[in-house]
């Protein structure tokens, strides 16, 4: 895997990450402007978090299975690592940057797996399960995608205390997207590759069919 590879892994999901920041965006203007409790934020929060980690544990799984992982143990770790700490980091850890930097007054860190742990730790168990029965099974990026931009968005609008301004607006727009960005894009495909021995040897562009479907997650 080469910075090369990285790059345009990175430039080929950005449209997709514009994409969720735009629905993003949409959903915080309907929320403001509906005076949506924050509970409500809250409990949209514990519903896409948890379901962020069971995809991401799911292809993060069937990409190392993919490239040459086949031992229980590690799969196990790397699957569990790279779901739910970097859904931790996108959803919760980044989130919590923008919030601190903006100063809204509900701010708070949210760790899932500690929090929850009787739902979000199962639904990563049981992504790594089915990331390693079907290594090949495709999952639409935009829906993980979704699944993350969601999830940080309502864990920064739990933060708010009423109706942002303009520049909170785009602050917080700006975290959406480096919160999915760059996380989505290292836990499908980074991470689970740092630890296979088997090395890249195609580009993006010309990847053998039966590698693109966790690619596509």
């Amino acid at each position: 895997m080469t910075i090369g590879y990285l790059q345009a892994e990175l430039r080929r999901h950005a449209p997709f990450t514009v994409a969720g920041t735009a629905t993003g965006i949409v959903v915080m203007a309907g929320f403001m402007l509906g005076h949506v409790p924050t509970r409500i934020s809250e409990g949209l929060f514990w519903a896409f978090h948890p379901l962020h980690v069971l995809l991401s544990a799911l292809v993060t799984a069937a990409m190392y299975r993919l490239h040459g992982g086949r031992r229980f143990w590690p799969t196990l770790l790397v699957g569990y690592l790279g779901s739910v700490g970097i859904a931790t980091l996108s959803d919760s850890l980044i989130p919590f940057l923008g919030e601190w930097m903006l100063g809204l007054p509900n701010r708070g860190v949210h760790f899932g797996f500690i929090e929850k742990w009787w739902l979000v730790n199962p639904l990563a168990l049981a992504g790594i399960w089915l990331g390693c029965r079907w290594p090949r099974t495709r999952v639409s990026h935009a829906g993980h995608v979704l699944l993350s931009t969601w999830a940080s968005l309502f864990h920064m609008t739990m933060a708010l205390g009423g109706v942002p301004d303009i520049f909170t607006v785009i602050v917080m727009a700006a975290f959406l997207f480096a919160a999915v960005w760059v996380p989505c894009c290292t836990s499908d495909i980074v991470f689970p590759l740092l630890f296979t021995a088997e090395k890249l040897r195609h580009p993006p562009s010309v990847r053998p069919r039966a590698e693109e479907g966790p690619h596509d997650a």
